[in-house]
């Protein structure tokens, strides 16, 4: 089934009904996301909940919310770090409440999750991206750097990546054990 019009804007994801699908909204275009896997989901559940376990008082784990990176285009990261004390009423939230957006490789999103959200995360300014492949998990910890990209701007620099141990000292200090979010 084909969109009539590519002109939608965050405001008409407001207008959906509550029992809409999952939708992510891409330059106007409304995308329906298509349903995880288990192992996806696991992953999710897990990484959710050793953020939520180990995150400083000042950060917040998030599962799913949409994120409107600009006027006509919103994303649902599979996991969120955000900044604590955000009204939980919220399902929009803004790139600056937004500290970490973690995005788990699946056979149908790989060019989007290597790609595209990469490259929408940064322009929106969001400081630090995740991307999980899942066969063997491996991890990869970019944060937004100083480099340019052809369109002015800024692009995200590999930190570390892999698949026993990653540790970091940014968004916090950090010591994740790859097995504690293996399905």
């Amino acid at each position: 089934m084909r969109q009539q019009r590519a002109d939608y804007t965050l405001d008409d994801l407001l207008n959906l009904p509550d029992d809409a699908p999952r939708v992510e909204l891409v330059d106007g275009v409304i995308q329906v996301t298509p349903s995880p896997t288990m192992g996806h989901q696991t992953i999710v559940g897990l990484l959710w909940h050793w953020l939520r376990s180990h995150a400083p008082i000042h950060l917040q784990a998030s599962l799913p919310v949409g994120v409107g990176l600009s006027p006509n285009t919103s994303r649902q990261p599979d996991v969120l770090l955000c900044r604590a004390g955000l009204p939980t009423d919220r399902f929009r939230l803004r790139p600056a409440d937004v500290v970490l957006a973690v995005e788990i490789v699946s056979p149908g999103t790989r060019r989007v999750d290597r790609f595209a959200k990469p490259g929408e995360y940064a322009a929106a300014g969001i400081p630090f991206y995740w991307r999980i492949e899942q066969e063997p998990v491996h991890l990869y910890a970019y944060r937004l750097g100083d480099r340019i990209g052809p369109g002015g701007e800024r692009q995200y620099e590999l930190v570390t990546d892999g698949s026993e141990v990653i540790e970091l000292t940014e968004p916090f200090d950090l010591k994740l054990p790859i097995a504690e979010i293996r399905p």
